[in-house]
């Protein structure tokens, strides 16, 4: 029997790749010229669109285009009006928004990711921004973009915790608060709920800016400084990462879990949430992408999977390690202080 023909060889995968740039850039000017709010509630014509914005009728009809590709607009009858995503993310003022997102991303992450073939060469990166005399700044102007992305998350952690049933003092030491949206999320459970939050005294500005805007001030104390230094205490109920370990490499990670075990009271849970790879590497594709965002932002950042982390919380003394899934990139991990 003849061989059959295989299929041919085609670009199509790697020129997919190759405009994948011009996502966040299409998203980010439609924000930009408020595509969005003009389309909330009603259905409008680019030239409708054009004269409620003020942007060109040619670059209206251009990106309303691309959104209806995308899939981000439906359009009947020469109509534009928004995908119910698009409603609930990108429409400024919304509890959701993702905007800020899409301009810290397009403006800041964007131009490190240009580094990418040096930093790969040589493993490290042009500046890294983990460290606070030259992450302050970097972190203090977008970590208020990331509280829309994480507030449902850390809101389902209060529900797994109960909180809501908190009728006595319950302390929270939120690592790394940067907008402060763990500590916030767990704070709004109960007045008896307090949150030590730590973070760089640059980046502590906007968290107390964000907790004040949700009138929690009085359950908060800020101590700014670096995690495995500060005089943080010791008898948490709680204690977040919330988006940190990637930041810092295997061997800091590690450091910072063992003295979070130390922190917490016996019983108490460490809570962590990441961008996870699964064991093999090989995806999900966010955890791969991510990792290459650490390569060209730190001198050591990486992504771990679950069965990493896991055996890390083991080792140092954790018990009931499990995975808690939440409106987030990847699960929730949760692991307990042994009760005696």
């Amino acid at each position: 029997m003849p061989n059959q023909p295989s299929q041919p060889v085609t670009p199509d995968r790697i020129q997919r790749y190759s405009w994948s740039f011009a996502f966040p850039l299409i998203l980010k000017a439609s924000v930009a010229n408020g595509i969005f709010e003009a389309l909330e509630g009603t259905s409008l014509t680019s030239q409708e669109l054009s004269a409620k914005t003020g942007a060109s009728i040619r670059g209206v009809a251009a990106l309303t285009e691309a959104l209806t590709g995308m899939e981000l607009l439906h359009k009947e009858d020469g109509r534009y009006r928004l995908a119910e995503d698009a409603s609930t993310f990108l429409v400024k003022g919304k509890p959701a928004y993702l905007g800020g997102m899409l301009q810290h991303l397009t403006e800041s992450v964007m131009q490190k990711w240009l580094t990418l073939e040096n930093t790969a060469r040589s493993g490290k990166p042009e500046v890294s921004v983990n460290q606070e005399s030259t992450g302050a700044e970097y972190f203090e102007t977008f970590v208020e973009a990331l509280f829309s992305m994480n507030f449902a998350a850390a809101t389902v952690l209060g529900r797994v915790l109960q909180l809501e049933k908190v009728s006595k003092p319950m302390r929270v030491l939120d690592i790394a608060a940067g907008s402060g949206v763990w500590g916030i999320a767990l704070a709004q459970y109960s007045p008896q709920i307090t949150v030590t939050a730590v973070d760089f005294e640059r980046v502590l500005q906007t968290t107390q800016r964000c907790v004040e805007r949700f009138h929690l001030t009085s359950q908060f104390t800020f101590v700014p400084g670096d995690a495995l230094k500060a005089d943080l205490g010791t008898g948490f109920d709680v204690v977040t990462f919330g988006h940190i370990l990637h930041s810092e490499g295997a061997k800091k990670s590690r450091q910072l879990l063992q003295r979070a075990f130390q922190q917490l009271k016996p019983g108490g849970t460490i809570a962590i949430a990441e961008f996870l790879v699964n064991k093999d590497r090989t995806g999900p594709m966010s955890g791969l992408i991510f990792t290459i965002n650490m390569l060209v932002h730190t001198d050591e950042g990486t992504t771990y999977s679950y069965e990493e982390l896991k055996g890390w919380l083991e080792d140092i003394g954790y018990v009931n390690v499990r995975s808690v899934e939440a409106p987030a990139p990847s699960p929730l991990v949760l692991a307990d202080k042994p009760s005696h």
